[in-house]
């Protein structure tokens, strides 16, 4: 078993708090960790930026991937949002939690 994290940024802790929730009560995380007080350096249309922003850390299982970037597509504010995910080993008791408190997507 292995558990897929995944990484992303939004620019309020509403935003983030709407994701997170959104994300446990779908099923589609176990859990999502938020992470506010960051300031984002980048590169955008030209123009360096720097912005407050609030990182969300989503675990969940790898067969959840391509439904997680459905769900970003569909609600993350962001036009182009950060998806970063990595597969990670876990203990055997935290992956058994999440792997109970995942839905696979069946399709």
């Amino acid at each position: 078993m292995s558990i897929l994290s995944v990484t992303t940024t939004v620019a309020t802790a509403a935003d983030a708090q709407r994701l997170a929730r959104a994300l446990v009560e779908r099923r589609l995380a176990a859990c999502v960790q938020v992470e506010a007080g960051l300031t984002s350096h980048y590169r955008w249309e030209g123009r360096v930026c720097e912005d407050a922003e609030v990182r969300l850390v989503i675990k969940t299982l790898p067969g959840c991937e391509a439904a997680l970037r459905a769900f970003f597509d569909a609600e993350h504010p962001y036009d182009v949002p950060q998806f970063l995910a990595a597969t990670l080993q876990g203990s055997e008791a935290y992956e058994l939690w999440v792997r109970g408190e995942v839905d696979l997507p069946t399709s």
